[in-house]
């Protein structure tokens, strides 16, 4: 890892939130191609799946989803459980930021991107009724809309449709159509 990646992690602690914001930034837009540093920071990002501080758990989770891609041990695998919790936080600030970003993980090869399409229709359904359950399922239709987006999978494409058709309430199903 050079000298500005390690700077940027060390930034993300710094006092200044604007400095954290900018590192965040930098590092997530990093991250969008492939980097041979990811097992460097790995086991940090997991452990912090699980800390006490809402943000890094946040931060941990859409760097993991976004470092899937430069895993070729497929260790997301292995750590997807812990990482989709994040996704049910209980700061709904928290899970919503994972959630948006957990698509990535399926642009890593086919069997991280049936774990997470799997785990989105799975989602969809069992969220219902929950505070925020109309936010949850736009993430979800966008997430797929993403993954769709960047691997052209007809299958995504109408798993979404169908889980589009199966909303009860007009104006929701009129809202996650648009994102199709």
């Amino acid at each position: 890892m050079d000298s500005i990646i390690q700077s940027l992690f060390a930034d993300l602690e710094a006092k200044d939130k604007n400095a954290q914001y900018e590192a965040f930034k930098k590092l997530l837009a990093v991250t969008e191609e492939k980097v041979d540093w990811t097992y460097e920071v790995w086991n940090e990002l997991v452990e912090n799946l699980t800390d006490k501080d809402p943000h890094q758990r946040a931060r941990a989770a859409q760097f993991l989803a976004a470092l899937a891609i430069s895993d070729p041990e497929k260790r997301i695998l292995n750590a997807f459980p812990t990482l989709w919790n994040v996704t049910k936080d209980p700061k709904f600030v928290t899970a919503r930021h994972s959630l948006q970003s957990i698509w990535k993980v399926g642009l890593a090869g086919p069997e991280q991107k049936e774990m997470v399409v799997d785990q989105l229709v799975h989602r969809y359904h069992d969220c219902l009724g929950e505070k925020n359950d109309t936010l949850i399922r736009f993430d979800i239709i966008q997430d797929l809309r993403k993954l769709y987006d960047r691997v052209q999978d007809e299958a995504i494409k109408k798993v979404a449709l169908e889980l589009i058709a199966t909303e009860e309430r007009d104006k929701y199903r009129k809202k996650y159509s648009k994102l199709w």
